[in-house]
């Protein structure tokens, strides 16, 4: 019955603040942080340790990830990820409510659910408008940090939500699966730099900017709003879709909307942009600014 109940991609502020009233926090729900900044703009991690949910652990995404890749915030190893995890109190049982301080509401918070679920964890959920409508509507933050009971948590792969090099450079002439680019436009398009790389896309690729799922106040969408994007941007949701991004970061909020909509197996390009751009042929990067020159 539990499981029913947490499975859901989005819980409420009002959900989670009578969560916290009640003591509920501890190994059976678990809040983190995922909130992640430009080192020069923001401190993420000082951040959390003046103000956060109480209860919350930090989960550190620079921490969480393969190290010895080349390319940002790549998923760790199964392995990595488990004790990671484990030290923040969460085991297999746990449902997870994961959120982020960003300015728009939610920003990298979608990555962590996204990780949670390829590494086999379905009890997790998204704060719905973040941090940032948590504290505009009046619940309690606190700077004490708590130290979680160490939990066993195992994780295993799950292949179907990810999405390699090799399979997309494939799909460009196969077209086994649609491929949604969730950067802005002028990214997508070519014809503005993205933190000093290079912009363009993968061949075949739609574009629907990760902002579009959001409202003015941070929070998702209604299903039928959503919807109505997929639709106007002819994407089926009912055929295999794969999502990409800078660097696998907002193509999970394609993710989260699409799972809001009943679609739970679209994948992550893990490298996206940052690795296509690095790896892939000259003629598989389409971009305006090349055209025009």
């Amino acid at each position: 019955m539990a499981s029913q109940v947490f499975s859901r991609p989005l819980v409420t502020a009002k959900w989670l603040s009578e969560a916290v009233r009640a003591g509920r926090i501890g190994p059976s729900l678990r809040v983190l942080d995922a909130s992640w900044y430009p080192p020069q703009e923001r401190n993420a991690r000082q951040e959390f340790k003046e103000r956060h949910i109480p209860g919350a652990s930090f989960f550190d995404i620079e921490v969480c990830r393969d190290q010895s890749s080349p390319y940002d915030f790549m998923l760790p190893s199964a392995s990595h990820f488990a004790d990671y995890v484990g030290r923040l109190g969460v085991s297999n049982s746990t449902h997870v409510v994961v959120y982020d301080g960003d300015e728009l509401g939610t920003f990298y918070a979608p990555r962590a659910w996204w990780m949670f679920r390829v590494f086999g964890h379905k009890e997790v959920s998204v704060l719905n408008g973040g941090f940032k409508n948590w504290v505009k509507e009046g619940h309690p933050v606190t700077a004490e940090v708590s130290q979680p009971t160490q939990a066993v948590f195992k994780a295993k792969l799950n292949a179907g939500l990810l999405k390699t090099f090799e399979e997309m450079i494939q799909n460009v002439g196969s077209l086994q699966f649609q491929v949604v680019d969730s950067r802005p436009e002028g990214r997508f398009r070519g014809t503005e730099l993205d933190q000093g790389l290079e912009s363009g896309h993968i061949p075949g690729a739609v574009n629907i900017p990760f902002r579009s799922f959001l409202t003015e106040s941070g929070h998702e969408k209604s299903i039928e709003e959503i919807q109505e994007i997929f639709r106007e941007k002819k994407v089926d949701l009912s055929k295999p879709l794969a999502a990409t991004c800078r660097k696998g970061v907002t193509a999970c909020h394609i993710a989260l909307a699409a799972f809001l909509c009943g679609k739970r197996d679209v994948a992550i390009y893990d490298g996206s942009w940052s690795e296509w751009f690095h790896r892939a042929p000259p003629h598989y990067k389409v971009s305006e600014m090349k055209r025009s020159k």
